[in-house]
């Protein structure tokens, strides 16, 4: 009985010891990266284009109204921009009047140029590539705007895949489901612990640590600074995207 006993326990810890090593092949393989702010530097066009949106809407710019409102999409920053404008609004009527107008100038806005990437942002997912991990590129905008963004830049097929919020069940940031849609849709590692996101928000944190993530990287590239980021849950604070692959071939003792 003993003996059994002792056979059962040796064949668990093989399976355990196969699992360990299986997750060291793969730790830190799928790497989630934010876009505005992140990767995409845009100037603050997001507050741009949420006051042509209100504008649209009657909010007058210089009224108590639309000082509240801007500076409730400034906190909110990284969240699904439609979630920001059903709380801003009230119905779902005028949440998607607000989100289309807003969508649209925001699109007027990328076309016209004035958004770049964050320098060193391209090198370093071609870098993260090229070292086998998988890139996954997320956005609280739409579909629509994401693409903009990404033909503007001439980003379509840098990343392994790209998310939006529609793509995870239309649940955006500070939820983990885009995180997990990325776990599940590309299959790069076999245990969520094993994947990395990184954001400028203090949502994208939330959302990195709701998942299970075991890296959450914050970055100053953005809208919070690093007492918000480290509030949320960073696990890092980086001056920028361009230093993660360092931070992970450290961390990986590469």
């Amino acid at each position: 009985m003993s003996t059994d006993r002792t056979r059962d326990r040796d064949r668990t810890g093989d399976r355990t010891g196969d699992r360990d090593r299986d997750r060291d092949r793969t730790r830190d393989n799928l790497i989630v990266l934010d876009m505005a702010g992140t990767t995409v530097a845009d100037g603050g066009l997001v507050e741009r284009a949420f006051e042509r949106a209100a504008g649209r809407l009657g909010v007058e710019p210089g009224t108590a109204d639309h000082t509240a409102k801007l500076q409730y999409v400034r906190d909110t920053m990284g969240e699904s921009k439609i979630s920001v404008f059903r709380h801003l609004f009230g119905t779902e009527e005028l949440a998607r009047r607000a989100n289309s107008a807003f969508e649209e100038a925001y699109g007027e806005l990328v076309d016209g140029g004035l958004i770049a990437p964050v320098p060193g942002a391209r090198a370093a997912i071609e870098k993260l590539r090229a070292d086998g991990r998988t890139v996954v590129l997320t956005t609280g905008f739409a579909r629509v705007t994401q693409d903009a963004i990404l033909d503007a830049l001439g980003w379509q097929g840098l990343a392994d895949l790209t998310l939006c919020p529609a793509d995870a069940g239309g649940r955006g940031r500070p939820y983990p489901d885009m995180v997990l849609a990325a776990f599940l849709r590309t299959g790069a590692v076999a245990d969520v612990r094993d994947t990395v996101v990184a954001g400028d928000t203090a949502y994208d944190m939330l959302s990195g640590r709701r998942a299970g993530a075991g890296t959450v990287a914050g970055v100053l590239t953005g809208a919070h600074g690093r007492e918000a980021l480290d509030a949320h849950g960073a696990t890092h604070v980086l001056d920028s995207i361009a230093d993660l692959p360092a931070l992970l071939e450290r961390e990986s003792g590469a």
